[in-house]
């Protein structure tokens, strides 16, 4: 049993140690378990495997009325959850982050199953700080995690990416044709995360017209929330149509092999598959995540000069000139691109599959 929803940030790594394990062990029966109503529960189903959704959210750092309705929204997914495992009777239960992990994490020690946590970020959340005590292993990306888990149940592996993109085949030109953009002229990509970005679509929007005065190409993913703002800015500003606005890129690989420079949040995934990719990258954390963890996740990859850190609140002012910058000086990015090398961690996947199968084993002896 798999778990990890909220975010595409926890939804497809969970997907590709369900697909790296399923080509290991051909015979496994595979279930995700999701929070109802989340995005896990469309984007795990198109990836081929069956998904439970729990009736379960966080909390809010504020009073709400959803705050008030936790307490049994905790208890009628814990009951739903006990039944769910009896009748799956799974041999591990993996969890990558998310409101419903939690719930299955807990109820999976509980009953002396073997457990297994991914923590992708520099600063873990709140749900893996808690079930840390109680789980069998910790995979991370980042070291010096002891921090915040037990040492001895920690494993380095990195973040897994997406099959997909770690089998990216596709020509620059190839991938700018398949979205309608004039394979001559260069590309950013602007991605602020599965669900999009806000801030980082006003900045966008703001400075349409002076990156289109310096024959740049953008292709943007908004999110289903911005989508028809940018659309209808790049409508009004873009004669040329050197603008391709999507809500969601569903093939990312050829959005990464289309482009020339990536504009992104700081994600743990977002990064591991621009390191993935090798695409130098401007980022723009979102100042809200827990301790800031994603300022700290950029800040690993400038300090090795493999990446560009602007803060949201200067990213109106200031993005602009650093893409036209950096699309200037060809050097730089392939300095950048270089220097992305020091942080790839190609086996991740693999790695977290080999901890999941020696939890198998150990109880099976």
């Amino acid at each position: 049993m798999l778990s990890g929803g909220g975010t595409g940030g926890h939804i497809f790594p969970a997907i590709a140690i369900a697909d790296a394990l399923k080509k290991r062990l051909p015979e496994a029966e595979f279930l995700f378990v999701g929070a109802s109503g989340r995005m896990e529960m469309e984007k795990v189903p198109n990836a081929g495997y069956p998904i439970i959704g729990l009736w379960i959210s966080g909390l809010q750092r504020k009073l709400t009325f959803s705050n008030l309705l936790f307490p049994l929204k905790l208890m009628i997914s814990t009951l739903k959850i006990g039944g769910i495992i009896k009748r799956f009777n799974p041999d591990v239960v993996i969890g990558t982050g998310g409101y419903a992990s939690g719930v299955l994490l807990r109820a999976a020690s509980k009953k002396n199953i073997p457990t297994l946590i991914l923590e992708q970020n520099s600063y873990p959340g709140l749900t893996n700080k808690i079930l840390s005590r109680t789980v069998d292993s910790i995979c991370v990306a980042y070291p010096d995690m002891e921090r915040y888990f037990p040492k001895n149940k920690i494993t380095i592996t990195g973040s897994p990416i997406r099959k997909e993109i770690m089998l990216m085949k596709a020509g620059r030109e190839e991938a700018r044709l398949h979205f309608g953009l004039k394979p001559e002229i260069p590309v950013v990509l602007i991605i602020g995360g599965s669900q999009g970005a806000h801030k980082i679509n006003m900045a966008i929007a703001h400075n349409l017209p002076l990156l289109l005065k310096n024959d740049i190409q953008i292709l943007w993913q908004t999110g289903k929330s911005g989508y028809k703002e940018a659309l209808d800015t790049a409508t009004d500003v873009d004669s040329q149509k050197r603008v391709v606005v999507k809500d969601f890129i569903k093939r990312m690989d050829l959005a990464y092999a289309s482009c020339d420079l990536i504009v992104s949040r700081a994600g743990a995934i977002a990064i591991a598959e621009i390191v993935a990719v090798k695409k130098p990258a401007i980022f723009i954390p979102l100042p809200s995540a827990a301790e800031d963890h994603q300022t700290r996740n950029a800040q690993t990859l400038v300090d090795q000069n493999a990446g560009i850190l602007v803060k949201e609140s200067a990213a109106k002012e200031l993005i602009a000139t650093e893409i036209i910058r950096l699309m200037k000086h060809v050097d730089e990015r392939m300095k950048m691109t270089k220097n992305l090398a020091h942080f790839d961690h190609t086996n991740a996947t693999q790695s977290i599959v080999d901890q999941v199968i020696s939890l198998i084993q150990k109880t099976e002896r």
